[in-house]
């Protein structure tokens, strides 16, 4: 079980501060958006690059940007250890995702809400890790649709049909009141946004929603 804490909560005046606030998490999660693929604009590659230089821990990059097979692998080349690309954002997944292996990073699919996750299940083999968005990429704060739990449960499913080792991310309103039911339908890796930066200690809320979720398992 992992936590990924979302920076787009920080104070992005002090990132570096902010980052060393969650050294204790698994990786952070780097909202990366264009102003095309979503309609908000937050960082690039110069400032990603910074993030990776000064985050003490692994970063994990979720790229919520229009022409993804282009634009992706930069983010690898620069040393993020995940790149999340979006399937509605790539013309050929497939071989983006083995040019980002090639690269060194771990390889991740996003799914917005509303794209089903089953044409998924036979490229099982090509990820690291599925995210699966549960509120609509763009912005931090939204309220967690557990309309899309279902999902969550199928595609745990068919990983475990298929024996593979492939993580299952949740994105967007994961909290401490909705972890357990992103848990029980299968999810392993955890989004944090406001959940984590909008409390006074967030290392110890990282520990407490990592254990919450190893309860729970």
């Amino acid at each position: 079980m992992k936590i990924h804490p979302s920076i787009l909560s920080a104070d992005f005046a002090n990132l570096e501060t902010e980052l060393k606030r969650i050294s204790n998490a698994d990786m952070a999660h780097v909202d990366v958006m264009d102003n095309h693929f979503v309609p908000n604009l937050t960082f690039g590659p110069p400032v990603v690059e910074r993030i990776k230089a000064v985050s003490p821990v692994p970063i994990d990059a979720h790229l919520m940007i229009a022409d993804a097979d282009r634009n992706a692998p930069v983010y690898a080349e620069m040393g993020c250890e995940s790149v999340t690309f979006h399937l509605e954002a790539a013309a050929a997944p497939v071989r983006l995702a083995r040019e980002l292996r090639r690269l060194g990073a771990q390889a991740s699919v996003a799914i917005k809400p509303a794209t089903p996750v089953e044409p998924l299940f036979d490229l099982l083999g090509e990820f690291d890790q599925v995210l699966i968005m549960t509120v609509e990429p763009g912005f931090g704060g939204q309220k967690f649709l557990d309309v899309c739990l279902p999902k969550v449960k199928r595609l745990r499913a068919a990983i475990s049909e298929q024996n593979m080792k492939v993580n299952i991310q949740v994105d967007g309103g994961i909290s401490a009141s909705t972890l357990d039911q992103a848990v029980e339908a299968g999810a392993n890796v955890f989004v944090a946004g406001s959940a984590v930066y909008g409390t006074e200690n967030p290392a110890a809320t990282i520990d407490e929603l990592r254990d919450q979720a190893l309860a729970h398992q």
